[in-house]
């Protein structure tokens, strides 16, 4: 059973007991489903390049495997809680530190006056912070609750097991000879580019909490949610390249009350939905997701007093 930590929510929280036995939290997957990716901070992968002048299925080079860096996907994924928040009227905990050495002239404080406050300034009040800082922590002393993996992928759909966090796609190394369009040379090549991507990604990222708070699953869902609902933004894409049709990413979390046979149901092109998975999501869209939503609302206006504090009653 779910042991959920309350203690800093304003509201009661409680969700159909016999349900509580089935989340699979502390664990979390989130759908990705993304025919290009260009992750700034890399690739890392198993083998030699593949062949750029090439391709044959049963070529080693294009059986290439590897890793998803995690922290571009982190840093996806504080964007879009932090577009939550502020879109509630609530500002955003800022994730660099106001004395930072990258700090340039007055773009932190145009941040401050765009909806975010101070890293930190938010435990004056408040012992955990705001939502985003307990959950995602600061530097040093609150290392965070969240841990987020790589998302292990592979070209070779039987080797992927998407209970682990882990993703059908395929390893390319991109080279481009940019070249002069000055007449007079001739066309000769001034620099040569180089660039890793993955494309036809589709598995799952498996997000875990170190502490189950009811506001921390909250602020997941609506952000996930809202980072689907605005995957053709260029604010809200994944990885560099985005001018170029990269990084647009259809994003879900997976319902937490199925069970790890019915996660990999859902990757499964042989089956469709149980009738058990149909029913748990109609139980997760009726009666468990809004709870936790509610859990986030009431955190968030425990600390900003102007937002309303949800009764419950509310439809």
């Amino acid at each position: 059973m779910v042991d959920f930590d309350t203690a800093n929510l304003p509201v009661e929280f409680d969700l159909p007991v016999e349900e509580e036995e089935e989340l699979m939290l502390p664990d979390l997957y989130v759908g990705l489903d993304a025919g290009l990716l260009a992750p700034g901070d890399g690739i890392v992968t198993d083998r030699h390049h593949a062949s750029s002048d090439r391709y044959e299925a049963d070529d080693p080079q294009n059986q290439i495997a590897g890793q998803i860096s995690p922290f571009a996907l982190s840093g996806w994924l504080r964007h879009g809680c932090e577009a939550v928040l502020q879109a509630a009227g609530a500002s955003a905990c800022h994730p660099g530190e106001s004395n930072a050495n990258f700090r340039l002239e007055d773009v932190y404080d145009r941040d401050l006056e765009a909806g975010y406050h101070e890293k930190g300034s938010c435990t004056d009040d408040v012992d955990a912070g705001c939502v985003l800082y307990d959950l995602f922590g600061g530097f040093g002393g609150s290392p965070g609750k969240l841990i987020r993996r790589p998302v292990s992928f592979s070209p070779v759909r039987s080797q992927v097991d998407v209970t682990k966090g882990e993703a059908e796609a395929h390893y390319r190394q991109l080279h481009t000879q940019v070249r002069s369009r000055n007449e007079e040379d001739g066309g000769q090549p001034l620099r040569h580019s180089t660039r890793d991507v993955v494309g036809n990604l589709v598995g799952t990222w498996k997000l875990t909490l170190r502490e189950v708070k009811p506001e921390f699953v909250g602020l997941l869902l609506e952000a996930i949610a809202f980072l689907d609902a605005h995957s053709d933004e260029y604010a809200f894409q994944l990885g560099g390249a985005r001018n170029f049709g990269a990084g647009m990413v259809d994003a879900e979390i997976l319902n937490p009350l199925y069970s790890e046979a019915e996660v990999k149901c859902v990757y499964d092109r042989r089956k469709s939905p149980t009738s058990e998975m149909e029913r748990k999501d109609e139980l997760w869209q009726t009666q468990c997701r809004d709870k936790f939503v509610e859990a986030l609302q009431a955190r968030t206006a425990r600390r900003d007093g102007e937002l309303p504090v949800p009764d419950g009653d509310e439809p």
